[in-house]
């Protein structure tokens, strides 16, 4: 005992260095071990986190509402804290894994920011867990974050009748623990229950704006493998491409786009592969753009394919751009009501000869 004391007081001197320690080992641990999002495994691990967390709040609050004489002690309460910071902790770096995997980047840095930022501030602003208000708005909003991701997997659609039933999901467990927390200690139930309405108000309304701005990333569709060739077609069961010679190294070095050099009425080919969870059905665009010099990117073809979800590697498709003109092309991948998913930006030049390519199996 008195060597875990010990301890205890040694990480409590060393609590900021610690925690970002924890929280860089701790998300680089999930990203390594979660695997599928629709693996009976990875849920398993969301609902043990959700259950420690809302346990360990609701003793804190307990033995917080009893009389001054009865109240925890420092190294209960710093136990039970811990407990809740690390499966808290533990739920929202889980989270940025999977909303980080779904995300187009360019689209949807603003709220993988902000996810980043509450990760961050939770593990940092450990002395506010032992406040209700803290603690269980950080619990609603794990709720909800993992209602968008259960949600989809359970009846095998996105759009948004699916996030608007993890909203009413999400706050419906919510309100059932908070009448649980009111029966544990009423008082201090009571002097919290305005501040987290509003709270869960907030985090509804900024989610549900995340959503239909769509910067909030389409879970629980994941791009895999995206690129333009000049010839594709299915070969027992593989995908077989034509790619166009690689570019010097030093340009690659530098970002510089593919250039694909064609011949007067050739045809591009624009394949991508989109893991999607077992179940899911959805349908996906590929929106074929001209970079105009005083209009932008004007849409020339627009091409929507059904995918089915279940293939580890991501439902493979490819779509056809023929006798496309020269100039800056970029190939938009989306879903339907227009959340990005990817995108695949290139260049097109005229040439009188064949291009040299090189064939490529995509399995």
């Amino acid at each position: 005992m008195q060597a875990f004391n010990g301890i205890l007081s040694w990480a409590k001197r060393r609590d900021r260095h610690l925690t970002g320690v924890w929280l860089a080992g701790g998300f680089a641990f999930d990203s390594w071990g979660f695997g599928r999002i629709d693996r009976p495994e990875t849920q398993a691990v969301f609902i043990v986190y959700l259950l420690v967390a809302g346990i360990t709040i609701a003793i804190l609050h307990g033995l917080e509402s009893r009389a001054e004489d009865r109240k925890p002690s420092d190294k209960t309460r710093a136990i039970l804290i811990f407990m809740t910071q690390f499966a808290l902790g533990a739920l929202l770096s889980g989270f940025c894994v999977f909303y980080i995997r779904s995300a187009s980047l360019i689209s949807s840095w603003p709220f993988l920011l902000a996810m980043a930022a509450i990760l961050i501030g939770s593990e940092y602003l450990s002395r506010y867990h032992t406040r209700l208000v803290f603690a269980a708005l950080l619990l609603f909003f794990s709720i909800y974050s993992y209602a968008i991701l259960l949600v989809p997997l359970v009846i095998g659609q996105i759009g948004p009748v699916p996030f608007l039933l993890s909203g009413m999901f999400a706050v419906g467990v919510f309100f059932v623990y908070m009448r649980a927390l009111a029966r544990l200690g009423h008082e201090r139930y009571r002097g919290a229950r305005m501040q987290v309405l509003a709270g869960m108000v907030l985090i509804t309304i900024a989610l549900n704006a995340a959503y239909f701005l769509r910067i909030l990333p389409p879970l629980p569709l994941v791009l895999t493998d995206a690129g333009i060739y000049h010839g594709a077609k299915r070969v027992n069961g593989n995908f077989q491409v034509m790619e166009e010679d690689e570019p010097p190294e030093w340009q690659a070095l530098f970002g510089s786009k593919p250039i694909m050099h064609i011949q007067p009425g050739a045809k591009l080919y624009l394949y991508n592969a989109i893991f999607a969870p077992r179940g899911l059905k959805t349908r996906i665009v590929h929106e074929w753009q001209l970079l105009d010099p005083k209009r932008g990117w004007v849409t020339q073809q627009r091409i929507a394919v059904p995918i089915v979800g279940g293939r580890e590697e991501g439902f493979r498709y490819y779509t056809i751009k023929t006798d496309p003109r020269p100039g800056e092309w970029l190939v938009r991948i989306n879903t339907l009501d227009g959340r990005s998913i990817g995108r695949v930006r290139f260049a097109v030049k005229e040439q009188a000869v064949p291009p040299a390519t090189t064939t490529k199996i995509l399995k």
